[in-house]
């Protein structure tokens, strides 16, 4: 029965074409592993190449399509526009769009830098929108498509150093639900996700700190949250017909753990990792 299910599973997504950005991040490259693994033909983006192409050897064996590789910096209208342009080449086009480019420099909002404000603008939210936008009419035409952008709890409840952080990815929120809005009608769903504190590379080197671990105590699940998790939430949100205009939180007892971590100072040297995927 499990074998069969697996089976089962493993098909939900074929014949789809998903174009997944900040895939050279741990967040990202789960979502497109997960995403091919359901069938689905994966476009991978990122400013890291070696990265991508290191995940692209990883996503070859999943239903043995030529899943693709296209280098993209957000911060640049030109870079994102030739995204969609490799995207919807050979009469392609993308099915499902996962936004999960992201960036974050975490201050004060008194010692935040102008082009550090100017970039996680960039990032966060206009190269989701201008991406969104570039690939949303082949949606249209074809009456279906899913978007799914990656938020973060600080958005929805904001943090102490991450005030620049916070209103880019509150406006990806109120893009998402306004999109849903505009575009349900036709068929194309909006959602997003907001991620709380994930395990990744770069935070299991904080954790490893004995005050960072006593905060895991604190957690009802006794773990962090994975890469995992939040691909499993996407592949959902994917295949989820008949849901537009949410946002799936991945996080458990926000409130207790991100005010702990200002406590034992992790705000202004190593909390700007935590939430970057570039």
């Amino acid at each position: 029965m499990a074998t069969r299910t697996a089976s089962i599973l493993r098909g939900t997504l074929s014949g789809k074409t998903a174009l997944v950005t900040g895939a050279s991040g741990g967040i990202g490259s789960s979502i497109a592993l997960e995403l091919a693994y359901r069938g689905a033909q994966v476009i991978v983006s990122g400013r890291n190449r070696s990265k991508l192409e290191a995940l692209q050897t990883k996503l070859q064996p999943c239903e043995k399509l030529s899943h693709i590789v296209a280098a993209c910096d957000m911060r640049v209208p030109s870079s994102i526009s030739e995204l969609a342009k490799s995207a919807a080449a050979d009469g392609r086009g993308v099915d499902i769009l996962v936004n999960a480019a992201g960036v974050s420099h975490d201050s004060l909002l008194l010692r935040l830098k102008e082009k550090e404000m100017e970039e996680m603008v960039q990032v966060n939210l206009t190269g989701a929108m201008l991406l969104t936008k570039a690939v949303v009419p082949h949606m249209l035409r074809q009456k279906s498509g899913c978007i799914i952008n990656i938020s973060s709890v600080i958005g929805q409840h904001g943090n102490v150093g991450q005030s620049g952080y916070a209103a880019t990815k509150a406006g990806l929120l109120g893009f998402t639900k306004s999109l849903a809005k505009e575009l349900g009608s036709r068929g194309v769903r909006v959602n997003a996700i907001a991620p709380g504190y994930i395990d990744t590379e770069l935070t299991r080197r904080i954790i490893e700190q004995p005050a960072s671990r006593a905060l895991i105590d604190r957690i009802p699940l006794q773990r962090m949250g994975t890469v995992e998790d939040v691909a499993h939430g996407a592949v959902f949100l994917a295949e989820a017909q008949y849901m537009t205009g949410q946002v799936s939180r991945h996080d458990v007892l926000h409130e207790c753990i991100i005010p702990q971590m200002c406590e034992i100072k992790l705000i202004s040297t190593t909390l700007a990792h935590i939430f970057c995927r570039c």
